[in-house]
C-alpha cells in the first residue's frame, strides 16, 4: 500500500509539473518576440546589423494596422536608465514616459497593447533566461526573452553580446489624465560575467535601447501591430553614457584561488568516496543480519 501511494504522489507530481511547463509556454507562444526575427538571419549580435533590421525590416513586418488606429502611436516618449544595486548581482532600470493622444486610453477595452524594451547588452554582464522566466509567471512581465549568448557560465574575454527583450502590459500602468501621459518603470535583473585578470575595473558601456508600442485588437487578437518608439531626442543631451564598473580579478591572488579550488575540489572527491564506502559497509552488515 504504501509503495502504491508514493507512486501516486510521484505521478501527481510529474502532471503537475507537466501542466506548469505548459502554461509558462503558453506565456511565451503569447508573445512574438521582435528580436527573434533578426537572430533567425544572424548568428551574432552586431550593432550596424541590429539597427538596419530594426529600421528596415520591423516597420514592413509589424506596422499594418497601426496605419489605421494611429492613436496607438505615442507622440513623444521620454527614458531614463541607471543601474542600481551593489555587488555583481544589479538591475537595469528603466523609466518611459509616454505623451499618447486622448483617445489612447478609451480604446484600450477593444485592444491589448504591450511596451517592448529591447536592450543590447554589453559582453560583460548577461540576463539570466530561468530569471526572467519566473518573473513572467508572477506577473512582473508579460514577455520575456533573452536572445544571442545565453551562455551564464563564460566569462567576459569568451562570451559574445545579447539582447534581453521585455514585454509590458499597457493596461497595468499609470496613466496621467492631465497631461495625456504613461509612465512605465521596470527594473531587468543583471549579472556581471568574469572579468580579466588585471588592475582596476572593466568598464561596461550601454547603449541606447529600442523601444516599441504593440497592440493587438479584439477582432484579430493574433496579429499584432508595433510601431517604433524614437527616444535619442528626448534623452538629456548631456548625461553621461551609461556605465557599469565591473572589477577585474587580482591578478596576484589567482595562483592561492586556484590552490584552494583544487584542494576543495580533493577533499569533496574524497568525502563522497568515504561515504559510498561507508554506506557500502552499512548495507554488507544489514544484509548479514538479516540472513
Amino acid at each position: 500500500m504504501g509503495s502504491v501511494m508514493r507512486f501516486g504522489l510521484i505521478f501527481l507530481i510529474i502532471i503537475e509539473s507537466a501542466r506548469h511547463f505548459s502554461s509558462s509556454e503558453q506565456i511565451y507562444n503569447l508573445e512574438q518576440f521582435i528580436s527573434e526575427k533578426y537572430f533567425e538571419k544572424y548568428d551574432n549580435l552586431i550593432d550596424s546589423k541590429f539597427n538596419s533590421f530594426i529600421e528596415n525590416e520591423i516597420p514592413h513586418d509589424l506596422s499594418k494596422a497601426l496605419q489605421e488606429n494611429n492613436y496607438a502611436t505615442p507622440a513623444s516618449s521620454v527614458l531614463r536608465q541607471n543601474v542600481v544595486g551593489e555587488g555583481s548581482h544589479r538591475r537595469l532600470n528603466s523609466y518611459l514616459r509616454f505623451r499618447v493622444r486622448p483617445e489612447f486610453e478609451s480604446n484600450l477595452t477593444r485592444q491589448s497593447c504591450v511596451v517592448v524594451l529591447i536592450e543590447r547588452l554589453p559582453s560583460g554582464v548577461f540576463a539570466d533566461p530561468f530569471e526572467l522566466q519566473h518573473l513572467v509567471q508572477r506577473g512582473v512581465f508579460t514577455g520575456a526573452a533573452v536572445f544571442g549568448d545565453t551562455n551564464l557560465e563564460l566569462p567576459s574575454f569568451q562570451s559574445n553580446r545579447s539582447v534581453v527583450e521585455i514585454h509590458i502590459d499597457v493596461a497595468s500602468k499609470v496613466f496621467s489624465r492631465n497631461n495625456n501621459e504613461l509612465e512605465v518603470d521596470l527594473e531587468v535583473p543583471l549579472h556581471a560575467r568574469y572579468q580579466p585578470l588585471g588592475p582596476g575595473f572593466s568598464r561596461v558601456e550601454f547603449g541606447q535601447p529600442h523601444v516599441f508600442m504593440c497592440c493587438s485588437t479584439e477582432r484579430n487578437a493574433q496579429s499584432r501591430s508595433c510601431s517604433i518608439i524614437p527616444t535619442d531626442s528626448s534623452v538629456d543631451c548631456n548625461s553621461t553614457p551609461l556605465v557599469w564598473d565591473i572589477p577585474c580579478g587580482i591578478r596576484e591572488h589567482a595562483r592561492f584561488v586556484s590552490i584552494v579550488t583544487f584542494v576543495s575540489a580533493v577533499v569533496a572527491v574524497l568525502f563522497i568516496v568515504l561515504a559510498s564506502v561507508r554506506y557500502s559497509d552499512n548495507s554488507v552488515s544489514d544484509k548479514l543480519k538479516y540472513s
